[in-house]
């Protein structure tokens, strides 16, 4: 399929690698309101660029859009995609509130079109490992499940942008921004989540409306109990790692980033023994997490090829729009409880 992307900042640059790696895909075409910008991206990784967002999706030979803009600016490229006859993968968050998804997934239907998301720490062989686990019910019955991200950002950072540490563009701090990744993951491997009660504050940063450090207490329809940190100011030489943890009683697996720090079954199977010897972790920094810039791509070449291989098969991919909204519920819940002094909000 032919790809464009529509932002050509960082992110863009990320979705640029991705898609001239992947396989089923190559890279068409590149907007950004700065034409300087996808003059640029263009360049390196080949493609027409554009500033006119009109003629980008006029173009017939486009075939499938990522958004890669501030996560509160993702709805109307998207929807403008849509309508134009696109398939669209939008990064993480998919939008900042599930009114604004649930219009995007609206959009979709009417136009016959995938939407799907960036859900890329869902693609790795420690995912691969961790879910099959959990889908094979080897945790017994599932008494605690956690996410923690205890990452940090400067002031620098937060400083580099009008729209970061907004409500409006960001979303939301170190939950919705950092975090919404993990938060997917817990989900994803734990299931549903029936409430959540919260406190948030803002501890080492300035000038930002947002959150830089969140505690929530999480209850999943499956009955088990546990707990979402995220923080962008928990500093480390290295940066901690994104961590999810799954503990019943048959079973526990502590998953750090792509690797486990724990995999521990009361029952065992053969494939254990190569988990053991393959994917538990040593001493690797934290994948983004000092440096936004240190994340791998290849999770994102995963991503869109699964995308592109649903497109072919007529099914919808494991990251469609459904799925992706599943995180930010429970963000905007986490949130909701947190202005209502730790209100335990039920989804």
């Amino acid at each position: 399929m032919k790809f464009g992307i529509i932002g050509a900042g960082m992110i863009g640059h990320f979705h640029a690698k991705a898609i001239t790696a992947m396989t089923g895909g190559t890279l068409h075409s590149v907007f950004d309101l700065r034409q300087e910008a996808a003059d640029k991206l263009a360049e390196e990784y080949g493609g027409t660029a554009y500033s006119d967002m009109a003629e980008f999706l006029a173009d017939e030979e486009l075939e499938i859009v990522t958004v890669g803009t501030p996560s509160g600016a993702h709805l109307d490229p998207t929807l403008a995609a849509l309508n134009a006859g696109k398939h669209a993968i939008v990064e993480k968050p998919l939008e900042i509130t599930t009114e604004r998804i649930d219009q995007l997934m609206a959009a979709a239907k009417d136009n016959g079109k995938t939407l799907a998301a960036v859900l890329n720490r869902r693609f790795h062989p420690g995912m691969d490992a961790f879910k099959k686990a959990s889908d094979e019910g080897r945790f017994g019955t599932l008494a605690s499940a956690s996410a923690y991200i205890k990452w940090y950002r400067d002031q620098a950072y937060y400083d580099s942008a009008g729209w970061r540490g907004t409500w409006a563009l960001d979303g939301g701090g170190s939950l919705m921004n950092q975090s919404v990744h993990t938060v997917d993951a817990l989900i994803y491997l734990a299931g549903p989540v029936k409430s959540v009660q919260a406190n948030t504050a803002l501890l080492a940063h300035e000038r930002i409306e947002v959150e830089d450090h969140c505690v929530a207490i999480v209850e999943f329809e499956s009955g088990a109990r546990g707990v979402i940190e995220a923080s962008t100011c928990t500093w480390s030489k290295d940066g901690h790692p994104a961590r999810v943890q799954l503990s019943g009683t048959d079973g526990s697996v502590f998953l750090a980033d792509e690797s486990f720090e724990i995999w521990d079954f009361r029952e065992e199977k053969p494939e254990d023994s190569e988990i053991q010897s393959t994917l538990m972790k040593g001493q690797e920094a934290g994948l983004g997490a000092n440096d936004p810039t240190a994340i791998n791509f290849y999770q994102h070449q995963r991503n869109f090829e699964e995308v592109v291989t649903a497109i072919a098969e007529g099914r919808e991919p494991s990251t469609c729009a459904s799925e992706a909204r599943k995180s930010v519920e429970v963000i905007t819940a986490i949130y909701e409880s947190a202005k209502n002094d730790g209100k335990k909000i039920f989804l």
